[in-house]
């Protein structure tokens, strides 16, 4: 549950976890982040078909008491290094040859869109960058994809 909402909304591991149970509109699909990097709070997205799951959790942590999405068992948010440590198990037992940094995913998510032809000015808010010279990474990492798609249209330029 955890992996899937740092894959679907690209939230940082500092942000995931401070969210509370609060924070998440199942009815819009979407996630508030308070004081995210900058001390800046902004609304993230999720996919519908992640709703009904992240539900199920939901009610789960309310019947334990539960205030944030993800907690402990001593009803206490997850550090952001227990979440390290959890994806680098997980990396370890999938038998993965490195470790999987929350970060990772983060990127992952908006390459993804940027590959998809999302244009920066929709993904900058859901970032949280400051602006939309700092996705330009992205674009870089999605470079071997739109290299395949060049090379299969190219031939058909007009001379």
């Amino acid at each position: 549950m955890l992996i899937k909402t740092l894959l679907y909304t690209g939230v940082r591991v500092a942000e995931l976890v401070k969210i509370r149970i609060d924070d998440v509109d199942l009815d819009a699909c979407r996630i508030r982040i308070t004081q995210g990097k900058g001390g800046k709070d902004r609304t993230v997205p999720f996919p519908a078909h992640f709703k009904e799951v992240l539900a199920l959790h939901i009610s789960a942590a309310r019947d334990k008491g539960a205030a944030f999405l993800f907690e402990s068992s001593w009803k206490k948010p997850y550090s952001t290094r227990s979440v390290r440590a959890m994806l680098a198990r997980y990396a370890a037992k999938a038998g993965l040859q490195h470790n999987m940094p929350p970060h990772r995913l983060r990127h992952f998510l908006f390459t993804w869109l940027k590959s998809q032809g999302i244009d920066d000015a929709l993904i900058q808010p859901y970032s949280g960058h400051a602006s939309r010279t700092s996705l330009e990474i992205y674009s870089k990492i999605a470079l071997g994809p739109a290299q395949e798609t060049y090379d299969g249209v190219i031939d058909q330029f007009p001379e």
